[in-house]
């Protein structure tokens, strides 16, 4: 049959699966926009902004698994979604962009909205693609959504010159399997790998998981705990690792790094070997690197070959696909017990419990570890949870413990504030549920806007707003390392519980620790649209612990003992 170019987009977008699709019209994209009437299947969500789109692509594919897919214009449509792009590259999200752009006659001509988005997002997609003739543009759809979601995911954008979409070709949707030279994602480890791995398991006493990211897009978990049972081997988790294992779990010692627990950092620093599974090395996992875990031999599991020695020199590299490689190693791997090191962990729990201010009398004062810890609660621990980052988003990684996969979706990589509200919106319309939206007064209004679309969707996030009255983090930073010289940290923030109620959003403020359970239950019975909490909390509350930038991982400045403390 015979079909324009757009009308090619859409109809492959339907064979890809794809059932919701977030963008923003314009004159470049004008034409796949019309032949969208023809397509009553494709649900498209109209964004307030098209950064909220990439952000809302990346939550559905986050909260689902599948590939999510944001439309844009030429030129400041397309450049608006960068932000979103380069955080689902840094966290490894499949999305899928798709641009229109000026005609290929006035490309090079600095036509009206004409921008070389393929130059400018060509750091950060896995692949992206100008396509100049449309009898190309099926395959190139096939193609950009298997390098997507194969693989490590990540983003792919697919610029579509306006004269394409109106070009009318035959259409053939290419059905045989996608095979491209030179990208061949690995999947199992080698024989000899697998023995490697073994004899440094058996050898040691101290042994700990850091379970990554990886665990969660490999589907990992089952096997990663069976491991960790069998060989009685305690697991710290990255903020995108939290939900890959059980949080609740006696072998977990929660996050670790530059704010994950006291407990998981000295492990770290005291292991004798240290198994990677998923991860890669971050920065604000290691601390100074030159005195990272000194004593542990390092096993290291990755889909990615570029990330094995990038950051760490490890002693067992193994490039391959985490459940696949686990499945391999399982069958040899024998019942073990490191009681003596256990031991050593439970006594750095109780250390850290002692300090911990969900335990403390604060009087009349209402703390964001308090809303946190009892939302948890008030959840039962099962709801899906969207960050935006900051304090906030590091409270959430301590206070709320994670069961299952997929149910924390947050910015690691790129740190994006503003990604919060849409990627709720996006994960709450993938999961077709309710999901909570944990967001600070800072990045909450960076893309507040997107108020507007939730409840033009009827999209029951309930958004948490954790006003403190600053920008905590950097503040945070200031009164640590800069003599508390609070530069442009300090914000005049409007009303937001007027603001929800202007785009007819329920509402409601809180300032007493025993009004946060009733007020997020009030929240969870509505079901049919957004609602807002404003959480007035302690504007000088620090989040602890806190390596320093570059210190190393057990020179963690710690929220003092109670005795020391004027809390």
């Amino acid at each position: 049959m015979k079909l324009t170019g757009a009308e090619i987009i859409l109809e492959c977008l339907l064979r890809e699966g794809v059932e919701i699709m977030f963008g923003y019209p314009g004159g470049a994209i004008l034409p796949t926009y019309d032949a969208m009437t023809k397509y009553p299947q494709l649900r498209h969500v109209l964004v307030r902004h098209e950064q909220g789109a990439a952000h809302m692509a990346d939550g559905y594919a986050r909260a689902t698994g599948k590939v999510g897919v944001a439309i844009a214009t030429s030129g400041p449509g397309s450049t608006n979604l960068v932000t979103g792009i380069a955080t689902a590259m840094m966290d490894s999200s499949p999305i899928v962009c798709i641009t229109g752009q000026v005609p290929t006659t006035a490309i090079g001509s600095d036509a009206f909205q004409e921008t070389d988005i393929t130059g400018i997002t060509l750091p950060i997609t896995k692949h992206n693609y100008l396509v100049y003739d449309v009898r190309e543009l099926a395959y190139t759809i096939r193609e950009a959504f298997h390098i997507a979601r194969t693989g490590r995911p990540g983003p792919v954008l697919i610029d579509v010159p306006k004269d394409v979409q109106n070009a009318v070709t035959e259409f053939v949707y290419p059905e045989e399997p996608i095979e491209l030279p030179g990208y061949q994602p690995p999947q199992y480890a080698s024989e000899e790998d697998i023995a490697a791995a073994l004899a440094l398991i058996e050898k040691a006493e101290r042994p700990l998981i850091l379970a990554g990211h990886g665990i969660v897009m490999s589907g990992a978990g089952r096997e990663v705990l069976e491991f960790a049972e069998r060989t009685q081997t305690p697991f710290a988790l990255t903020l995108l690792g939290k939900g890959g294992l059980p949080e609740t779990h006696p072998l977990s010692l929660g996050m670790m790094g530059m704010h994950g627990t006291g407990y998981a950092n000295l492990a770290i620093q005291n292991a004798d070997l240290l198994l990677a599974f998923g991860m890669r090395f971050d920065d604000r996992v290691t601390g100074n690197l030159k005195t990272y875990a000194p004593n542990a031999k390092k096993i290291h599991i990755d889909i990615d070959s570029s990330e094995i020695h990038k950051n760490v020199r490890v002693d067992v590299p193994i490039v391959g696909d985490l459940k696949a490689v686990l499945t391999q190693l399982l069958p040899h791997v024998k019942p073990m017990e490191h009681k003596a090191w256990l031991a050593q962990i439970r006594d750095w729990m109780e250390d850290a419990d002692e300090r911990d201010i969900v335990h403390r009398d604060v009087g009349d004062r209402l703390f964001a570890a308090h809303v946190i810890h009892d939302m948890w609660k008030a959840t039962g621990g099962d709801a899906t949870v969207v960050t935006d980052v900051g304090q906030h988003q590091m409270w959430e990684a301590q206070y709320y413990l994670h069961e299952r996969p997929h149910t924390l979706i947050t910015s690691g990589g790129l740190g994006t504030m503003g990604f919060g509200l849409p990627a709720a919106i996006g994960a709450s319309l993938g999961l077709r549920q309710p999901v909570w939206a944990i967001v600070g007064d800072g990045g909450f209004q960076m893309t507040m806007t997107e108020l507007g679309t939730a409840m033009q969707e009827r999209v029951p996030v309930h958004i948490a707003i954790i006003n403190n009255g600053f920008l905590g983090m950097v503040r945070q930073w200031q009164e640590f390392f800069y003599e508390e010289r609070y530069n442009a940290t300090p914000m005049h923030n409007p009303d937001f519980v007027k603001l929800a109620e202007a785009y007819g959003i329920p509402a409601r403020r809180v300032t007493r620790r025993e009004e946060v359970i009733p007020t997020i239950e009030w929240a969870n019975s509505i079901t049919d649209r957004p609602t807002l909490i404003d959480f007035v909390v302690e504007k000088h509350d620090l989040v602890y612990p806190m390596v320093p930038a570059g210190a190393d991982l057990h020179a963690m400045i710690r929220r003092p003992l109670p005795s020391e403390d004027s809390i």
